[in-house]
């Protein structure tokens, strides 16, 4: 997954790539910046339901 930031050159929301020590920003359309947030919501919540499930082992250990 690709890193999303605000371009500090044409305030869109935009790709950040970096090669070299260089970033560069590659603004992105709305419809793709849906998708991007609903990766992260399922990102998120793999890891809310891991963390849930070791709190619960940790729980029983103890």
């Amino acid at each position: 997954m690709s890193s999303v930031a605000i371009c500090p050159t044409c305030s869109s929301k935009s790709k950040i790539k970096e090669v070299n020590g260089n970033k560069t920003y590659q603004a992105i359309q709305d419809d793709e910046l849906i998708k991007k947030v609903g990766q992260l919501k399922k990102a998120m919540q793999k890891y809310k339901e891991k963390a849930a499930q070791l709190e619960k082992q940790l729980k029983e250990r103890n």
